[in-house]
């Protein structure tokens, strides 16, 4: 049975803008395995100078990028679309293991299959050093146990 993952190319602007919302909550999950079922098997990535193909590497790459960057924290905007193709502009929040706070920019170009799945994604990653009480990325508040 072949996965099919809507919204399907062609895309319009209201498709585009829910594939975008997808692939953020997927990536705040901090899931690599979630994350990893919106790809094709065969998946090519450029991330930063990284180039890697396939769904297990691509678990793999995002097992190992979430053991170093603590408390990750995304959100993606749409940038532009076309049939199949996708470009979002993001930024993210993150620490490292000695509580330092960056904010990373980038670009995204995404490149879809027939089925919904993404086929090529490249990304363009900058980082900034920001002091802890620069964040704007925080997580929603715990929800209260308290009954009303």
């Amino acid at each position: 049975m072949s996965v099919i993952k809507p919204p399907l190319p062609p895309f319009t602007e209201e498709t585009a803008l829910l594939k975008v919302r997808a692939a953020e909550e997927a990536w705040n999950s901090r899931d690599p395995e979630r994350v990893a079922l919106g790809y094709t098997e065969d998946s090519e990535w450029r991330n930063r100078d990284v180039f890697l193909t396939g769904r297990a590497r691509i678990v793999e790459f995002l097992r190992e990028k979430w053991a170093r960057e603590l408390d990750y924290r995304l959100r993606k905007e749409l940038w532009a679309f076309g049939d199949d193709r996708i470009a979002v502009r993001f930024e993210y929040e993150w620490h490292d293991a000695a509580g330092r706070w960056y904010r990373s920019y980038g670009n995204e170009n995404w490149e879809f299959a027939a089925n919904g799945l993404m086929r090529r994604r490249f990304a363009s990653i900058n980082d900034l050093r920001i002091r802890p009480e620069e964040r704007r990325l925080l997580p929603p508040p715990a929800a209260s146990s308290a009954a009303a």
